[in-house]
């Protein structure tokens, strides 16, 4: 059995901006590798960020030369501005137990055996702001579970798309393509209304 990169929705109030994409990560400096650039098949460069428990992962089984898909966070200002935070590298071969008859088939594959593809993101969160001349909609995404003790981190992610000004406030769940530093809208679902 193989890892799905994107794991299923357990909650369907969950919310989430994961996504994953294929390129070679470089870092801006040897000596900090946390910090660098993304470079995609089509030679688009993304300013990325490698959270903690990736760190290790880089350092210990990753060749910095190669293509990896990698477990991304996106982050966005605009819908020409998109940075990426890595949480993870989905590398079926290296990091994953995959079984021998998966052994021959290319990594692209079998993403599209878990009915995923390069450049794809999920965004799910509460539909704040919708322009419908510019074509733009806001998602804000609660990055964990409510709580009393803490303030509730949120941050919100610009998305290229029509969405009825009508849905605005419910919660959505958006199918996401990235092209270059844009994530373009492929469809969305309504999982639950706002209450009047």
């Amino acid at each position: 059995m193989i890892k799905n990169p994107i794991q299923e929705v357990t909650n369907k109030l969950q919310y989430r901006a994961i996504g994953i994409v294929k390129g070679i990560y470089k870092p801006h400096n040897i000596e900090q590798i946390n910090k660098g650039t993304l470079t995609d098949h089509e030679g688009k460069v993304l300013e990325t960020v490698v959270l903690g428990k990736a760190l290790s992962l880089i350092k210990k089984h990753i060749n910095l030369k190669k293509n990896y898909f990698w477990i991304v966070y996106p982050r966005n200002k605009d819908t020409s501005n998109l940075h990426l935070q890595v949480a993870g590298i989905w590398d079926p071969y290296t990091l994953n137990n995959v079984n021998k008859d998966n052994a021959e088939k290319d990594p692209d594959e079998l993403l599209e055996e878990l009915n995923l593809n390069n450049n794809y993101f999920s965004i799910r969160g509460d539909l704040v702001y919708v322009n419908t001349q510019k074509k733009e909609a806001i998602i804000k995404i609660c990055s964990s579970p409510p709580s009393k003790k803490f303030k509730n981190k949120t941050f919100k992610v610009v998305v290229e798309g029509e969405i009825s000004l009508k849905h605005l406030n419910n919660f959505v769940s958006l199918d996401v393509r990235r092209d270059g530093n844009t994530l373009r809208l492929n469809k969305y679902e309504i999982i639950e209304k706002k209450k009047d």
